[in-house]
């Protein structure tokens, strides 16, 4: 499903830049320039342009901790005698000189990037204009002390030119999101400016006012599908080329570890992006929406889906009063059985969707499950699934396979589902829903707290090529 509204509220509470730090960023920049034109810097100053994120307007929230960070370029003459490295290091030593920048000076290759106590960073890069032909732009590495060829205000323009055709300034949005979804994974790199490229090489003139790009959610579908088949098309590492300067192979920063990583990375969000966006089951796809973009996607709505089960199932049956003090799932289990269990349990949305790839074949797991006076000792027995327990005790779930054997740790891992419901858990902000690693082989210990109709689920992954092979029934815990 689309889910339109979620992904308006999630752009503007988690996504996008927030409105006081835009406009703190505004007021240093303008701080910034005059603080330069007013300098003894030598170069005259033609003007400045933003340029990257900011230009694009792609710029996101950085996670918690991070500064985010905005580049600005300076646009001057040429001076006569200087080479590349002196148009940074002057610009620096200048800025080192203000009282107000003095201890927030960096040095990199291209540029002086201030730093704001960890909130936001802004990289100004001088751009030299005409300096052998009229028209020419080229940025400064004071490393190599080198004049490099860049078209800035061109590409900025191009992207501009992209996201009008995909129109709704969708292309925007949807860049912004594959930003967020590599930041939030962390398992990928693609600096920002060459995913910005890549995204936009998927648009086409006859796309505009095409289906492809009618709304938010089907275009962010349309890029990831597009870019995923275009990769899957380059076994190896391709040039991509700068689309208005030729020649520039932006890819240039790439091995072949982090291509093929990035080209498996896609594929697998692809993947993910497609079965969100084609359930047709409201609280399913709101699920697998969260297994894309996390746990900060629909979140209000998820803890309430989850808080409130007793109620929506117990109301809607008709079998227990809503004024009764047994209304909720956990009475209603006992008088019925697991049999009272609702489908919609299964598909909560805090429910953590498999993030791996589904194995050709496949093995059965089953749980045992083990009762114990204390987390290490104290056996009372094998329980059932679904019988109703008292809390204070501890579980010990082990996974077996169809023959009632371990499974080998050297061959496969165990992970495990653990989700709780109802109100109690609600308000303890303990309704889980993650994955769990086991403590020991292929066994994890569960403490019972919170009433409620909880799960727990075995799933087994093999280990030499990270493919789910299992996955167990779930084994309720009744807590009452």
């Amino acid at each position: 499903m689309k889910l339109h509204d979620r992904f308006k509220t999630f752009l503007q509470d988690h996504v996008n830049l927030n409105e006081t730090r835009l406009t703190l960023l505004a007021d240093s920049v303008e701080a910034v320039k005059r603080t330069i034109r007013t300098s003894d810097w030598e170069p005259v100053i033609k003007g400045f342009a933003e340029q990257g994120s900011w230009a694009h307007e792609t710029i996101i929230k950085p996670l918690p901790g991070k500064p985010f960070d905005a580049d600005l370029l300076v646009f001057i003459n040429p001076v006569a005698g200087w080479a590349a490295k002196d148009y940074v290091s002057k610009l620096v030593a200048e800025l080192r000189a203000k009282p107000a920048y003095k201890d927030k000076i960096i040095r990199y290759s291209h540029c002086a990037t201030i730093e704001y106590a960890g909130d936001r960073k802004i990289d100004i890069a001088p751009c030299v204009v005409n300096r052998l032909y009229e028209g020419q732009y080229e940025v400064c590495n004071g490393l190599t002390n080198e004049f490099e060829s860049s078209e800035p205000l061109a590409y900025t323009q191009w992207v501009k030119d992209k996201n009008a055709i995909a129109g709704g300034n969708d292309l925007k949005k949807a860049t912004r999101l594959l930003k967020y979804l590599r930041d939030i994974k962390g398992n990928f790199t693609c600096p920002s400016f060459l995913l910005t490229t890549l995204v936009g090489y998927q648009i086409h003139d006859y796309d505009r006012n095409g289906a492809a790009f009618s709304d938010l959610p089907t275009s962010l579908k349309t890029l990831i599908d597009r870019l995923d088949d275009w990769l899957q098309a380059r076994p190896f590492v391709p040039s991509i080329e700068n689309p208005v300067l030729y020649g520039e192979n932006q890819a240039d920063g790439w091995d072949e570890t982090k291509y093929l990583n990035f080209r498996d990375k896609i594929n697998l969000y692809r993947g993910w992006i497609d079965d969100a966006f084609d359930e047709p089951d409201l609280e399913e796809s709101i699920g697998k929406w969260r297994r894309v973009f996390g746990d900060s996607f629909a979140a209000n709505e998820t803890k309430k889906a989850a808080e409130r089960i007793s109620e929506a199932v117990a109301i809607s049956s008709g079998a227990i009063p809503s004024a009764s003090p047994l209304s909720d799932l956990v009475a209603l289990v006992r008088l019925k059985g697991l049999s009272a269990v609702p489908a919609i349990l299964h598909k909560l949305p805090h429910i953590h969707r498999s993030k791996w790839r589904q194995a050709a074949q496949k093995i059965s797991v089953k749980v045992t499950a083990e009762l114990r006076r204390e987390e290490k000792f104290g056996s009372l027995g094998y329980i059932k699934s679904g019988e109703p327990l008292q809390a204070g005790y501890w579980i010990k779930f082990t996974a077996l396979d169809g023959y009632g054997a371990n499974f080998s740790r050297n061959d496969f891992s165990v992970e495990w589902r653990i989700t709780n419901t109802d109100r109690v858990a609600a308000a303890a902000g303990q309704l889980r829903g993650d994955f769990y690693r086991s403590d020991e082989a292929s066994s994890r210990t569960e403490h019972l707290e919170y009433r409620g109709v909880h799960f727990v689920e075995a799933f087994v992954i093999r280990k030499r090529d990270d493919r789910q092979v299992g996955q167990s029934q779930p084994f309720y815990v009744i807590v009452e």
